[in-house]
């Protein structure tokens, strides 16, 4: 089938190649032009033949808003816009109403793969009405990983981007657990070898997953993570699915745990900690620190506990 792209960096461009070593015919637009096959949103819509499929794979937020209303003024009846970003599921409640005043389907789909999707493909979660999703249908085929899993139609606009949600926030978690064992591993005088520990859980334990084999890459690139700085971005999701725990009254304390850790990795000398050893000291006369500490820390010297 033919499929307009918008959006080709590292996800996108991935995308338009599986697609087309599939036999597909994409026509893609990026505001690079380097990158481009056409070079405008007009110029690609009309190389497309109706009914008109237009992936949009461009930064949530504005960039993904604005094209979507781009879109919206060049396509027509009968045409289906997938949003394959990582916008936030209410902004697809509202791109869903301002396209069907237009009769342009809506589809949220969710991505995950990374720079990895080109060779073994993309779990993919879309959300939509079933005579849209059956226009994107082949793209999904094509995009999927190979067997019986990998893509779920997970129910109307929305799903699709909410699952993607949940789903990172799955991920922080798991992220977390692995970073806070290898830390400790790495930190009492007792394993000699922490990277190997970690290979020999990639077969046979229960919490081998494809996030371990990432690590263990990691490690034996960079004994000891040296050339990297702690410090941690978060995308969003994290925050969303944070948020929907609380909208919808359901505990998440290993997700908020998760991404709260992140926010803690971005100071170097935490305002919080700096509060919390003042009133340490206040109330128990625990000693404060001036300056980074030899090795150890405080209760290793035989410090009362907080009371």
């Amino acid at each position: 089938m033919h499929l307009g792209l918008i959006g080709l960096g590292k996800m996108g461009g991935n995308m338009r190649t599986r697609l087309r070593n599939a036999g597909h015919t994409v026509v893609g637009f990026d505001r690079n032009p380097d990158l481009a096959d056409v070079g405008s949103l007009e110029e690609m819509v009309a190389a497309l033949p109706s009914p008109k499929v237009v992936w949009v794979m461009v930064p949530a937020g504005d960039p993904t808003r604005d094209t979507v209303k781009a879109l919206g003024e060049l396509l027509g009846e009968g045409d289906v816009i997938v949003d394959g970003g990582n916008s936030r599921w209410t902004d697809d409640l509202a791109a869903a109403a301002y396209l069907s005043d237009k009769q342009i389907g809506y589809v949220d789909c969710g991505v995950s793969g990374g720079v990895w999707g080109l060779e073994n493909g993309y779990a993919l979660m879309y959300g939509g009405d079933a005579a849209d999703i059956a226009k994107v249908q082949p793209v999904f085929d094509a995009l999927k990983p190979e067997g019986d899993f990998g893509a779920v139609h997970a129910g109307g606009v929305g799903s699709g981007h909410f699952s993607k949600m949940v789903h990172n926030g799955i991920e922080y978690a798991i992220m977390q657990a692995y970073a806070e064992g290898w830390e400790l591993l790495e930190k009492v005088d007792l394993v000699d070898n922490v990277t190997e520990v970690f290979r020999s859980w990639r077969e046979g334990t229960v919490i081998r997953s494809w996030l371990l084999d990432l690590l263990v890459a990691a490690l034996d690139d960079d004994p000891g993570l040296s050339e990297i700085r702690g410090y941690a971005e978060d995308s969003g999701e994290g925050r969303w699915t944070v948020e929907a725990g609380i909208d919808n009254a359901v505990p998440t304390p290993a997700i908020t745990a998760a991404l709260y850790a992140r926010f803690v990795s971005r100071q170097d000398d935490s305002p919080a900690m700096k509060a919390i050893a003042a009133m340490r000291n206040q109330f128990g006369g625990h000693a404060v620190q001036t300056s980074p500490p030899a090795g150890g820390d405080a209760a290793d010297a035989g410090e009362p506990a907080d009371s």
